[in-house]
């Protein structure tokens, strides 16, 4: 058995709009009906009233009623006043009704069927009787002699009969029928029109399959984690989900602002306003790193743009201390490497007989090495950081680059508050160094830079505030990029890179903190970074 299938809504429309107009035309066609016979039958009054007076106040109608044989003269006369108003009847009678002239000639000569007193009295009055002519509008009019002082000497009445009226009202039906139908007929089309558009826009859904998929549709838009956000053509936020909103970090009030006010960053506001679509475009806001993809809606016109947005902060991250391990596993390999060639000199030193300095040989590498540590674990007692440093030390040794630690760094245990993530810790020291690294590094091997090559950090936390500052040898900045170099893409090296200085001062704005470039004592650049340790993180 076949379930009978809704209607459409567009289908439902139709047939509304299709009664609607129907009845419509319907109402207006029977006003206009009973209109236009009110109209049909005053008009006609009219129209007696006025043949009728105009009979009365001929002066020849007075005298003929004054002769001897008046039939003679006021038979002709009323015909032709008949035919030229186009009443049905004028009759002209003495004062007692008898007729002297009627359009029948045969009813000459007998009494008028109707009320004749008020007429008699003065008073011109119309009725409606049903005389020998059948039922009718009339209108009975004294006619007074001058020669006589005025007196009442005949009557006249003039009339048209219903059926004169009721068929000029059919002809007048017959067309306003034929305009109601053309009414209806254009009224259908314009609703078959609207509506097979409407069946366009809603796919032939009904109303119920309508508010299933809005049910549908509001339930995916909440519950996915991705950011989803449409723009219109006039690239006002038309829609955006709640993740949109975290991750943009925007108001609940943000749809229908336009995408140039919601404060992001210019590089993200220009991907958002793009007419080309992007791809997997990594962008910056205040507190994350964001994967873009925008994808245009047009149909010959610009009509709007689909955005959709993945959180990349947490992956970004990860990567970083990827990339941290990786140059610590690099650096122990390294340091292995030497530690082995070290060992190889020792042995051949001890197997020339050369036991002494063989000992010397040793003790001094030792100590070299253990300079270093002892100086930053006595000086960061953050074994994240005591960590980075070691590593960052011996990555910095093997590209001939010499990582110092300053004499006045000092972080005791715990003074680093529980809000402070370990993890921006490492992200901004991390970078910091490593671009410190490669500028100093620019240098070795360069006979007109004498200079050694050094890297000097500064970690300390006094005064309720971490400062991580971080300077090197290298050629240094011009002072007019000191903004330009923490937007993201901002490289001096090869493309594809500058994201390292977007994230430090991301993580710094993370934690309610700042950053700084200013110029080095030693001549290149140096970074500082300060974080407060009073208040927990924070975002701006």
């Amino acid at each position: 058995m076949r379930i009978p299938h809704p209607r459409s809504l567009a289908g439902q429309l139709f047939a509304m709009q299709v009664v609607l107009v129907a009845a419509l035309v319907a109402g207006c066609a029977v006003f206009a009906y009973v209109t236009d016979r009110e109209q049909a039958v005053v008009a006609a009054r009219q129209r007696a009233t006025a043949a009728a007076a105009a009979v009365a106040d001929s002066p020849s109608v007075a005298e003929a009623a004054r002769s001897k044989d008046p039939t003679a003269r006021l038979q002709p006369y009323a015909e032709k006043v008949r035919r030229d108003t186009g009443v049905t009847f004028v009759t002209i009678m003495d004062t007692h009704g008898v007729r002297w002239a009627h359009p029948d000639p045969r009813q000459i000569g007998a009494t008028y069927l109707g009320h004749i007193k008020p007429a008699l009295r003065g008073r011109i009055f119309d009725e409606t009787y049903t005389g020998t002519l059948g039922s009718s509008v009339r209108v009975v009019a004294p006619v007074r002699d001058a020669r006589a002082g005025g007196r009442i000497t005949a009557l006249v009445s003039a009339g048209i009969t219903v059926d004169t009226i009721s068929a000029q009202v059919r002809r007048q039906l017959l067309a306003l029928l034929a305009v109601a139908a053309a009414a209806l007929a254009a009224g259908g089309l314009c609703a078959y029109v609207i509506n097979a558009r409407l069946r366009r826009h809603t796919h032939g859904m009904n109303a119920a399959e309508l508010s299933r998929m809005h049910d549908y549709h509001q339930a995916a838009l909440h519950a996915v984690r991705e950011g989803l956000l449409m723009l219109d053509g006039q690239r006002r936020i038309a829609l955006i989900n709640d993740g949109g909103r975290e991750l943009l970090g925007l108001p609940e009030d943000s749809v229908g602002r336009y995408a140039s006010e919601l404060g992001l960053p210019p590089a993200l506001t220009g991907a958002l306003l793009a007419a080309e679509p992007r791809v997997d475009e990594l962008h910056l806001t205040a507190e994350r790193v964001v994967v873009v993809n925008t994808s245009p809606v047009s149909s010959g016109e610009q009509r709007g743009t689909v955005v959709t947005l993945r959180d990349h902060t947490e992956l970004q991250a990860l990567s970083g201390e990827l990339d941290s391990l990786r140059g610590f596993a690099e650096a122990l390999r390294s340091q292995a490497h030497e530690a082995a060639n070290r060992l190889h000199a020792v042995v051949s030193l001890i197997e020339l007989g050369r036991e002494d300095e063989a000992v010397d040989f040793a003790t001094a590498e030792l100590e070299l090495a253990q300079a270093l540590t002892d100086q930053v674990v006595a000086a960061v007692a953050e074994p994240v950081l005591a960590a980075l440093l070691l590593g960052k030390a011996a990555q910095a040794s093997e590209r001939g680059v010499e990582l110092v630690l300053a004499p006045d760094s000092r972080i005791d245990d715990g003074v680093l508050p529980p809000g402070l993530p370990a993890r921006d810790l490492v992200t901004i020291l991390g970078n910091l160094i490593d671009n410190a690294t490669d500028a100093a590094a620019e240098g070795v091997g360069n006979e007109s830079a004498p200079r050694s090559a050094r890297v000097t950090v500064t970690a300390r936390a006094d005064a309720g505030e971490l400062t991580l500052r971080v300077s090197d040898t290298g050629a240094g900045l011009d002072p007019a990029a000191s903004e330009e170099v923490f937007r993201r893409g901002w490289s001096t090296k090869s493309p594809g890179r500058g994201i390292g200085l977007a994230l430090v001062r991301q993580a710094a704005r993370r934690n309610a903190g700042t950053v700084e470039v200013t110029t080095s004592p030693d001549g290149g650049a140096e970074f500082t970074a300060r974080l407060p340790l009073t208040t927990p993180a924070t975002t701006p």
